[in-house]
């Protein structure tokens, strides 16, 4: 009997095979008395360096096979299963109740997964899915029981389960496993994120998949809207075989388009950049035909590290990406640590509202060594290729002319020293705050381009954190106030013959192409996936049409009657 529900749609794409039910593994754990803990912590040790080999092993083939980025994952669980508070507590439970290692490990992951899962924040909650994958490997080696291997499915299937982990969801091999569906997660899941990188359709928090699929039935998986279908009728398999095969024939039309210039249908151009991790992203920048880099994230260099990364490593990944791009604009943001990013190795004091606290320029203007030597790397390397430099989290004047200060000393002191610096580096901000915006023409005066970060310009504004799934409605990046903001913000850059561009998700956003296009954005950064679907639908625009549409988007009065105008556009 035919069936349809919907949950998250995660990773674009059709998908049409039979379901793998991944059943995980029920195991019976009971506490025990041991007769000796010098045994027992030997087994647990044994057990943990076996799961840390692992680890080690998916990372190397997970950053070979999508990047540096997505191998962070595993770096972040390796990071877990030393750390003293997690494992130390494991052991101290061993030693001082003499009680088995499995039980003492499920005492203390379960007490650590109900804190996570306890949390308001939406990033954090899923973090207990990193608990949970790391404890369930660590269990496999001391009940000598082995983990479902998902890299033996020989056969085109939709893998359904309550959960993918990252060590799961990396085992996938795309030849065979054409989409996934899980019951719980969300589009910050670790299991969406590596689907997006390994482009195969996902849907995440369905509630029911596991309940409702049975193991070998044909199902659908429509990743552009969250449906999915089992036991489809002939007729649904042959439509969405066809909206399949559009896809596939749009995705090829789109790659015609990747040395082109990005020119609105009346003849306006503008720019599309990529946003980046890593070097090890470029490969897919040049292969998506991207103009530039309109973010370089330099955080995961500072997350993937025990320690601080020094001068000349940040130096030699700057100059990768510099040189890669041959000429083509990098805009790089200084360090952006705080909120729900932290640095185990730089001692910063819990906050209670860490998103409103001491983050990004805030804590680097505190650390000013740890700035310095990142301006420093960033200076040296700009003689590789065409820098621009952004400071992200700017409240006030005062804080870019501070940052400004800091860069021209490092420079001066460089130049001294005979080191090489361009002499054509831009300086910019990321306006995320709305009291940056409310000046901007102000700001237009001091610095040489703005980029809009929608993401947080949205919460910031409209006062609800984009992570709480109670206050979700609130995220609207189409409510007339959030428009207006944009709108005097690039504004105020052509008043002062400066540039604007931005790099947060509703740059990608094919709803938001036409809107922004009218209100005059020069410079559009989104993930390098979409980059050539956005060069695609910029040329059936024209941009003196755009233009009338986004003045009336500007008087309405609800995120819905915009919505519905756009709609209409596209």
């Amino acid at each position: 009997m035919m069936q349809s529900f919907t949950g998250i749609a995660a990773s674009e794409g059709i998908a049409i095979a039979k379901a793998y039910l991944l059943v995980e593994p029920t195991w019976e754990i009971t506490q025990k008395t041991i007769s000796s803990v010098d045994e027992e912590l030997e087994t647990l040790n044994n057990a943990v360096s076996r799961s840390e080999s692992d680890l080690a092993r998916l990372k190397e083939k997970i950053s070979a096979e999508q990047g540096d980025e997505a191998g962070l994952i595993f770096e972040a669980h390796i990071t877990m299963l030393n750390d003293p508070e997690f494992i130390g507590s494991v052991r101290e439970k061993i030693s001082g109740e003499k009680i088995n290692a499995e039980y003492a490990l499920k005492q203390v992951s379960e007490m650590y997964i109900t804190m996570f899962e306890s949390m308001d924040d939406a990033y954090m909650r899923e973090r207990a899915a990193d608990i949970k994958d790391i404890a369930r490997r660590v269990t496999s080696y001391l009940l000598n029981e082995p983990l479902t291997d998902l890299s033996l499915i020989d056969e085109e299937t939709i893998v359904v389960a309550v959960d993918l982990t990252p060590s799961d969801t990396a085992q996938l091999n795309k030849n065979f496993v054409k989409g996934f569906v899980t019951n719980i997660g969300g589009r910050t899941s670790h299991s969406a994120i590596m689907a997006r990188s390994m482009e195969i359709p996902a849907i995440v928090g369905t509630k029911q998949a596991t309940t409702t699929i049975t193991n070998g039935e044909v199902m659908i998986v429509d990743g552009f809207t969250g449906t999915v279908i089992v036991n489809p009728s002939e007729e649904q398999i042959t439509a969405y075989k066809e909206k399949q095969a559009g896809y596939l024939a749009q995705k090829n039309e789109w790659a015609k388009l990747v040395n082109e210039k990005s020119i609105s249908a009346d003849g306006h151009q503008v720019e599309l950049a990529a946003n980046i991790g890593s070097p090890s992203d470029l490969e897919n920048v040049l292969k998506n035909g991207a103009e530039g880099v309109g973010l370089y994230r330099t955080e995961f260099l500072y997350m993937e590290s025990d320690e601080c990364p020094s001068e000349e490593m940040q130096y030699e990944a700057y100059k990768q990406v510099l040189a890669g791009l041959e000429g083509k604009p990098v805009i790089v943001r200084t360090l952006d640590i705080g909120g729900d990013k932290h640095l185990p190795y730089l001692h910063t004091e819990e906050e209670l509202n860490p998103f409103l606290g001491v983050r990004a320029i805030r804590l680097c203007l505190e650390n000013e060594e740890l700035f310095r030597t990142q301006l420093r790397a960033l200076l040296r390397a700009s003689v590789h290729g065409n820098l621009k430099i952004m400071f992200p989290m700017i409240a006030m004047i005062e804080e870019f002319r501070k940052g400004k200060a800091i860069l021209l000393e490092e420079k001066a002191t460089l130049l001294d020293q005979g080191i090489p610096v361009s002499e054509t580096i831009e300086i910019g901000i990321m306006v995320e705050i709305p009291a940056t915006a409310i000046l901007a023409d102000q700001f237009a005066q001091e610095v040489d381009f703005f980029s809009i970060g929608t993401n947080d310009l949205i919460q910031y504004t409209m006062a609800a954190d984009r992570m709480n799934e109670k206050v979700s409605y609130l995220y609207q990046p189409y409510n007339p106030a959030i428009l207006r903001l944009i709108k005097m913000v690039i504004d105020a850059a052509h008043k002062a013959g400066k540039w604007a561009g931005m790099c947060g998700e509703m740059a990608g956003e094919e709803l938001a192409t036409p809107l922004l296009l009218g209100l005059g954005l020069d410079e559009f950064s989104m993930s390098a996936s979409s980059i050539l679907r956005t060069r695609s639908n910029l040329k059936k625009l024209s941009a003196a049409d755009m233009k009338v549409l986004a003045e009336k988007a500007l008087q309405m009065q609800t995120s819905e009657e915009v919505i519905d105008l756009l709609q209409q556009t596209i």
